[in-house]
């Protein structure tokens, strides 16, 4: 497998030139490869499926960098319980320290022209998804003129930001975490952008959806991109079997003819189990849509199914 990184890095060298230095260099854990590697500006971030030696980790992260000409790279671990460990070995799974090379605390890349704050060390998630760029560049390219959007789960707002930047007049971002909202708004000042405090709504996301519809608070285009599971006040999440709850609420605060943009990266969710579980969540919201959209990882991820985009069309 070294010996092909190469040509697999080789595949991507085109985005930088379309403005993108932020994406999945290399993807191989849909044909058994078992680690992917992705670049922001000149450095790699090296994610691991499998248990390696130490040895073998340097020196994967020593051919990423000889093959993508990086001047450092950063290891994740992520092994099938790293959701579960996070909060207990977290310096194990996402070393601070570049594991080759120079460090990079922070790094400014690019997405469809866009910047955004990346931070290789600072935990598994840099900052940026890259597997839902085309999503993103769809919020950008479809939100309606001086419109309202509510962009939940936001994590560092880039679909808030993009939103905003296609046009919309009012934009919230609603996130559980302010360390993660205020990365946010670095990212919005990036662009030039005003980020008042009154747009970064923190706290549980349910919560919020719940204040907003009895405030009567309604949207154009509501985004929904939450975890495949979480543990909150109110129990476990599970995308798998509670999406069509979160159905609900947002329906309750997207306009008439508004769009609902429903997102989940479970791997074990099959596109029609999900697409089901959004309908019957509209059906309990008394509201008909239409499927208008599907949308999945973009050229950097060949072979990816785990991303599932569906926009809907909630009817008048």
């Amino acid at each position: 497998m070294f010996l092909s990184l190469p040509s697999l890095l080789a595949r991507r060298a085109h985005l930088p030139s379309e403005g993108t230095t932020v994406y999945r260099a290399a993807h191989t854990t849909e044909t058994g490869g078992r680690f992917t590697l992705d670049v922001a500006g000149d450095v790699g971030v090296l994610s691991l499926y499998v248990e390696r030696s130490p040895e073998e980790e340097k020196e994967l992260a020593a051919a990423c960098a000889e093959a993508g000409g990086l001047a450092g790279v950063y290891l994740k671990r992520r092994p099938v319980e790293a959701r579960h460990a996070a909060n207990v070995a977290r310096e194990w799974l996402s070393p601070s320290e570049s594991i080759w090379g120079e460090a990079r605390p922070e790094v400014v890349g690019l997405e469809n022209g866009v910047p955004f704050l990346i931070r290789p060390g600072a935990d598994l998630s840099i900052g940026l998804f890259t597997d839902a760029r085309p999503a993103r560049a769809w919020v950008r390219e479809n939100t309606p003129p001086g419109g309202r959007v509510l962009n939940t789960f936001a994590y560092t707002c880039g679909f808030g930001l993009n939103a905003t930047l296609g046009g919309a007049g009012v934009v919230k971002n609603v996130d559980l975490s302010r360390k993660v909202l205020a990365w946010g708004q670095e990212n919005y000042a990036l662009s030039g952008l005003s980020a008042p405090d009154t747009d970064f709504l923190y706290g549980d996301v349910f919560d919020w959806l719940a204040r907003l519809a009895k405030r009567g608070d309604t949207f154009d285009l509501v985004i929904l991109d939450p975890p495949s599971f979480a543990r909150g006040k109110a129990g476990v999440w599970r995308a798998e079997r509670d999406y069509a709850e979160l159905a609900v609420a947002a329906a309750n605060v997207t306009t008439p003819g508004g769009r609902l943009l429903a997102m989940t990266n479970h791997a074990g969710l099959t596109a029609g189990a999900f697409e089901r579980q959004v309908v019957a969540g509209l059906a309990r919201a008394g509201r008909s849509a239409r499927l208008d959209t599907q949308l999945s990882p973009g050229e950097d991820y060949p072979g990816a199914t785990h991303l599932k985009a569906h926009v809907w069309t909630l009817d008048p």
